[in-house]
């Protein structure tokens, strides 16, 4: 028996079937860091049109988890798609550096500011302890394949970026934004500052409900608003769940239009809104009862109550922010305590009294709960009622109530003196609105969920109590409390200052110096700017100033409730600055739950850190995850997932593997085959590369990218492997090296490998240019440096409907030869024989095929008959018109192609040899036209 093996085109590559990725990725860095990388990719697309997208900064605070890792690779997929697409798309990675939290890890180190340590080394050690922060951060960053300029971050905390801060603050002072108020603001005892919007979440908490009456001062006036004639003692009764507020009441609010009735149980009279008459009752117990009066809440504006434990009268107020949700329809209004009640106390002149200090306890003067902390306050008030007969009820109440997102406890409202941005007295809030609706989102529900939420805001709060952040430079004169009038000039010298000492040229300015004999009269502003004034601006302090980038960008891509934080900081402050939105488009993508659709807790044990992910299955393992997921809802993840992603990976790896080893000894400088000489399956599986390049390119420029993972694992799963790959496999092991019917295929591979290298290269960057360094020809040190392939010869067929039939067709043969094997009639598909019996369209179709069918097929024989000539040995099938018979071969084995054919042992020199196989061996070769 001859050696025949020599004579076959067997595949070979030193592409590795195994991605060890933990093992090999790290490589792949370390070559990327020598070669510079991001730097050659910017020389490659200098002077081409930019598109940029601005990094939100995480928080320099912690190791990167999940989250973090989605929102990174997301930016990356996008930033490579459009550098494939021809832009010039530099990727500026940025860090949040101030704030709260930072001063928490540095305090639990070295102490507080102006205890253990002055406030310059305490800021010093904040510094210290962000750049170890950002060191820990970036090279997680890193590992996941996220390429970017990591040499030149920006960090909010860089001397410049401080100084651009400042500079953005004057500009917004200039515009007639800022005012300092006396307002109600979010407030965290734990935090000892304000807080804003985005810093405050809701839970569940419990709370006592109480009712309280407040007695009518004169009661005649009372009878004559009602037109009754009644001398029983008479109560307006308010619900709350925050007893610890009522010192500080100054009024009653009544809707103006509702119907408020007078209720006589026999022993007084109860004044409420009529709607809530029947859930009062049953709350107090009271079954027998009258109404004695009824009017509109209009008519009780200004009738006079008395103060439930102060000495003290409130009158009745009108206000549309009532409602009959719950309660009694009478709300008690303590315009320090309440945004809605401040509002609604400057229209009627009542004191804004705030009682409480910064750590939530009542300021010693404060009559009955001074020295009280408010939770404490909340049992007193209600036992001092309980004695003195203003308390009508008491009850314990679960709801949500706002929380600080820090430290999880539950926060006041707090009237301080502090900075606002407003958002109406120049039109803040209508031109923002105005810019939203100029903005494309994505998904699209972000517009109406942003536009909601900055028509309904309030004013924006920017100072903060801290040591650890950039300042608000201004002055304030002494008595009247206004800004010095040369502000603007004041913040250009400060932060000329900033940007060559940083932030503590301000803490350590010298006043005197500075202001010269303004000094006496003026005192400079201690507080500090809200960490969301930092990141919202640096659609300024970086876009604007950094020669890498430009504004506005082209897209902002966050989480989802970025919403109420770094989009609408970012918006608020670029319209307020320059009348325009500093994004054209804003992505935002879900939060990971794990497969059960629970949030991620160590409680649970269903956390999944990316560095183990990482350290296990690969950076692209993760990537891929990403990707194939729909980011617009939440994005479910476990190992199991992991898994399956694996799995699917391993099929792309394999395709590009076998693709390769199918290049072997492939020049495509010399090699490739003129259009005309293709063979037809070549022709349509090349230009349906194209068409599906086509369809990726769109989907990535629509961030559609569970949909390009869907393609590439239905194109490698499907077309590829178990079609055309399988069909070409004899082809290319068989027939001759340099035949035209095998370097047609190798042509199309070659073509095809180039283009799919470049379709997964944003998502699977490690493999992507692991691919690349394995494909034949001339090429660059990266297929990042390339752009989408345009090499795609432009042909011309006319047999997608005869493929678009064969693909069906084959998969129902299959089906029935897998009967034979199962049955033992059959090793593998090439023992069989199969007869096709159809109607005339499809025997034309596959008679174009000619006797290539059985390579289509892969069996020994394929022939097709009419179906009229059908009998009972067919087998029927769901193609209308087409029965099948399948059999196996009687004829004799070829040892090198292993087909059954009847010309095996025909030729004397080599009796194992079927035909073609002597032509192939010892003639010109055997003669392909289709397949």
């Amino acid at each position: 028996m001859a050696n025949y093996k020599e004579t076959l085109n067997l595949p070979r590559t030193e592409f590795p079937m195994k991605g060890n990725l933990a093992q090999r990725e790290p490589d792949m860095i370390k070559y990327w860091d020598e070669m510079d990388l991001y730097r050659q990719i910017r020389e490659r697309k200098k002077g081409r049109t930019m598109f940029i997208l601005h990094d939100g900064p995480p928080y320099a605070n912690g190791d990167i988890h999940l989250g973090h890792a989605i929102n990174k690779i997301l930016k990356d997929i996008i930033v490579k798609a459009r550098g494939f697409s021809g832009y010039d798309a530099p990727y500026v990675p940025g860090w949040d550096c101030h704030g709260l939290p930072i001063e928490l890890q540095v305090e639990k180190k070295v102490g507080k500011a102006g205890f253990r340590i002055d406030a310059r080394s305490f800021r010093q050690k904040c510094r210290e302890y962000v750049n170890k922060q950002v060191k820990r951060q970036k090279a997680d960053f890193i590992r996941l394949g996220v390429t970017g300029d990591w040499e030149r971050p920006y960090m909010t905390m860089d001397y410049g970026t401080e100084a651009n801060i400042i500079r953005a603050l004057g500009k917004m002072i200039d515009a007639g934004h800022m005012q300092k108020g006396f307002k109600p603001v979010y407030w965290c005892t734990d935090c000892g500052s304000a807080l804003a919007e985005a810093e405050v979440e809701y839970e569940d908490r419990v709370s006592p409900q109480i009712d309280v009456r407040f007695r009518v001062v004169d009661q005649e006036d009372l009878n004559k608003r009602f037109g009754v004639d009644n001398g029983k003692i008479t109560s307006v009764v308010i619900w709350t769940t925050t007893p610890w507020t009522l010192p500080a009441n100054q009024g009653v609010a009544v809707h103006p239009d509702y119907d408020y009735v007078i209720v006589d149980d026999g022993e007084e009279r109860l004044i409420l809104a009529e709607a809530l008459l029947g859930s009062s009752l049953h709350r107090w117990g009271i079954e027998n009862y009258h109404i004695s009066g009824r009017v509109k809440g209009r008519v009780l504006e200004h009738l006079q109550l008395h103060h439930p434990f102060y000495d003290r009268n409130v009158p009745v107020i009108l206000a549309e922010h009532v409602t009959t949700e719950a309660g009694t329809g009478a709300v008690h209004t303590a315009p320090g305590h309440g945004l809605e009640d401040y509002v609604i106390g400057l229209e009627y002149q009542l004191p804004v009294d705030s009682p409480v200090d910064g750590a939530g306890v009542f300021l010693p003067d404060t009559p009955l709960v001074g020295g009280m902390h408010v939770n404490e306050a909340n049992n007193a008030i209600i036992e001092i009622m309980r004695e003195n007969g203003a308390l009508l009820n008491v009850n314990k109440l679960e709801h949500s109530y706002p929380h600080c997102w820090r430290h999880k406890t539950p926060i006041i409202f707090r009237a301080t003196p502090q900075w606002f941005f407003s958002m109406d007295t120049m039109g803040l809030r209508e031109n923002a609105l105005r810019e939203i609706d100029k903005v494309k989102f994505t998904p699209a529900w972000g517009q109406q969920r942003i536009r909601g939420m900055v028509a309904e805001r309030p004013d924006w709060c920017i100072s903060r109590q801290r040591t650890w952040g950039t300042p608000i430079t201004v002055f304030i004169h002494k008595q009247t409390g206004d800004l010095h009038p040369e502000t603007s000039a004041l913040i250009e010298g400060v932060a000329g200052m900033v940007e060559q000492e940083g932030i503590d040229a301000w803490f350590g300015l010298d006043v005197e110096k500075f202001l010269g004999e303004d000094a006496a009269r003026y005192d400079k502003v201690t507080d500090t700017l809200d960490v969301w004034f930092d990141s919202g601006v640096t659609h300024f302090s970086v876009l604007a100033n950094d020669e890498r980038l430009r504004y506005p960008a082209d897209l902002y891509l966050e989480g989802s409730d970025q919403h109420r934080g770094w989009f609408q900081s970012s918006l608020l402050t670029s319209v307020g600055m320059n009348n325009i939105a500093p994004y054209k488009s804003v992505l935002t993508h879900g939060f990971f739950v794990d497969a059960e659709g629970r949030k991620m807790s160590k409680s649970l044990g269903n956390t999944v850190e990316p560095q183990k992910v990482i350290k296990t299955l690969g950076a692209d393992i993760l990537r891929l995850w990403v990707a194939a997921t729909d980011y617009r809802g939440e994005m479910s993840v476990s190992d199991e997932i992991l898994k399956r992603i694996a799995d699917a990976y391993r099929r792309i790896r394999n395709t590009a593997r076998y693709l390769l080893a199918n290049l072997d000894g492939f020049n495509p400088a010399a090699d490739c085959v003129a259009e005309h000489e293709l063979l037809d399956l070549d022709k349509w599986i090349l230009a349906g590369a194209a068409k599906l390049q086509d369809r990726i390119i769109d989907l990535y420029e629509r961030y559609e990218f569970h949909q390009i993972y869907q393609s590439l694992h239905q194109y490698c799963g499907v077309i590829m492997s178990s079609f055309y790959l399988d069909i070409i496999k004899d082809r290319m092991y068989t027939t001759q090296k340099n035949s035209t019917a095998r370097r047609s295929a190798q042509t199309v591979m070659y073509h095809i490998t180039e283009s799919f290298v470049r379709w997964i290269a944003p998502i699977l960057s490690f493999t992507a240019d692991e691919i690349w360094r394995h494909i034949p020809g001339s090429r660059g040190d990266s297929v990042f440096l390339e752009d989408w392939y345009a090499g795609f010869p432009k042909v011309t067929t006319q047999d997608d409907k005869m493929w678009s039939f064969v693909i069906p067709l084959r998969d129902e043969i299959t089906r029935e030869l897998e009967k034979l094997r199962i049955a033992g009639a059959i090793g593998s598909s090439l023992d069989a024989e199969v007869e096709v019996y159809c109607n005339a369209e499809y025997r034309q179709l596959l008679e174009q095929l000619e006797d290539e069918l059985r390579f289509v097929f892969i069996t020994s024989y394929a022939r097709v008959f009419d179906i009229t000539s059908a009998d009972d040995s067919t087998v029927n099938t769901p193609i209308d018109g087409i029965r099948i018979k399948a059999f196996a071969s009687n004829h004799g084995k070829c040892v090198r192609c292993w087909h059954h054919r009847e010309d095996v042992g025909k030729n004397s020199s080599h009796p194992e040899l079927c035909g073609r196989c002597v032509e192939n061996v010892d003639g010109s070769g055997e003669k392909r036209n289709h397949a």
